[in-house]
This record gives C-alpha cells, structure tokens and sequence, in this order.
C-alpha cells in the first residue's frame, strides 16, 4: 500500500465531510467514501473495514442530531437498534460464505424501485401516516433483515430502511431519517466489531475520515430538521439513482453480465 501523506489524508476528510453531510440526510456515503479509499491505495478489504470505521462518526454524528431535535427517542428505539446490529454482525461474519452476485445483480434494480416510490408517491411528506405493520413486528423481523445485508453487501441500506419506516410504519420522512440514522449506526457497530477482528481497519485514516464524517453529518442533519421533506425526498432519489448507476456501471456486476450488456 502506497504512503498515506498529509494531501492525501486532507481529500479523505474533504471526501467524508460531503459523504456525512449526504448521508445524514438521504444515506449513500459509501458512494464517496469507498472510492476515494480505494483512489488512494487501500486494499479492497482494508476499504471495507476502514468505511465501516469512519462511516460510524457519521452516522452516530446524525442520530445525536436528530435524538436532540427530538425526533428520535434513543432509549425506546434500543431493542430495534441491538437487533440491527446483530444482524449486521451476523451478516459481515458470514461475507465469505455468501455469494454476492445475486446482490449485486438486484441491487441496481431495487434501487430504482425504491426511487420511483419516493419520485412519484404522492403525499409523501413529514407528517406520519396509517401504519401496517407493528412496531414489535418490525423490529424482530425487517430490522435484522436489513442490518443483515448491510453486514454482508452495505449498499443502499440507508434506501431499504428509510423505504420500510416509511411504508410500513408510516413514518414520515424526517422521523424516518432519524430513525434510519440511528438503526444505521447500530448497523456499523455490528460489522465494525467483526472487521475488527480481521485486523484489516486503517486506523490513520479512518480517523481522519471520521473526523469529516463527524462534521458533515452534524451540517446535513440541521439542514434535513429545518427543511424537511422538501430536502429528504429529492436527496434520497438522487442517491438511490446513481448508486444504481454505479453499481450498473462496473463491467463485472452480473446483470450486466446475465443481460449480455
């Protein structure tokens, strides 16, 4: 691996700080984050260990945020958040167990779904609606489903959870940004705490990174609690498009590949 110096650890902070100020508010960090890890000469593992460091400053960043906005009550939201992280511990575990083609093939398609409900749902916007599932219901199931595929594959995980708060619990979409953030970072401590093991995290840079993260996150989400839903709803299509985008983009995902492209 190259040498990390001063310039370049500065455009990882750059690149964090516009990571946490979009990810605070409609998720896809990792769209910014990973590449630039990657630009700079960390392995593909170690880019993975260091972005769930890094990305933990953010997302913890954004759920304080939002807990002091009061748009999140952090004790009562607990149980959902231990159960994000077991799944998403669950799921890091088992990352070389698991074929990722069939996810990587879906992912690009999910995307653009969840972005046309949030383009051409009408009504959508800070007020809550009918809930269809309950709470409890929720938390044991949907919840550990989603921190799962972030442990195992991570894109898009803000997208999936921001979808099923808004959906099933009726959530409009400045309570299911809070709410997504803090699952998120229970999320991130999941799989954190298995790549920790690895031994594969960079600690210089994600450090660095963190510190941007911390910073961004802490400018987006005081944006998102003064705007609303006007910011949340444009913001989420745009990231869950172009993760798409760059997910169909790269020659080698399998949908590509099935499809003849």
């Amino acid at each position: 691996m190259p040498e990390i110096t001063l310039y370049i650890l500065a455009l990882l902070f750059f690149a964090a700080f516009v990571a946490g100020f979009v990810d605070s508010i409609a998720g896809g960090g990792g769209l910014v984050t990973v590449p630039a890890m990657l630009i700079a000469g960390l392995p593909p593992i170690d880019t993975l260990a260091t972005n769930k460091l890094q990305s933990l400053f953010g997302s913890g960043s954004a759920t304080l945020a939002y807990a002091r906005g009061g748009h999140v009550q952090l004790k009562s939201q607990l149980p959902m958040a231990i159960m994000s992280a077991l799944g998403s511990a669950v799921g890091a575990a088992l990352t070389t167990f698991v074929p990722g083609d069939v996810l990587r093939a879906l992912l690009p398609v999910l995307l653009i779904v969840i972005a046309l409900y949030f383009l051409l749902k009408p009504n959508l916007g800070d007020a809550d609606k009918h809930r269809r599932m309950a709470p409890f219901l929720f938390g044991v199931t949907l919840v550990p489903l989603i921190g799962f595929y972030d442990g195992i594959f991570g894109p898009g995980t803000g997208s999936f959870f921001m979808l099923a708060f808004v959906t099933l619990l009726g959530y409009g979409m400045l309570k299911a940004t809070a709410h997504t953030k803090m699952l998120n970072f229970a999320s991130n401590i999941g799989a954190f705490a298995v790549f920790l093991i690895s031994g594969a995290i960079h600690w210089k840079v994600g450090f660095v990174m963190g510190a941007g993260q911390f910073l961004g996150a802490q400018a987006g989400s005081r944006l998102a609690m003064r705007s609303g839903a006007s910011i949340i709803r444009p913001l989420l299509v745009v990231a869950c498009v172009a993760l798409a985008i760059k997910l169909l983009a790269d020659p080698a995902n399998p949908l590509r590949i099935w499809l003849g492209l």
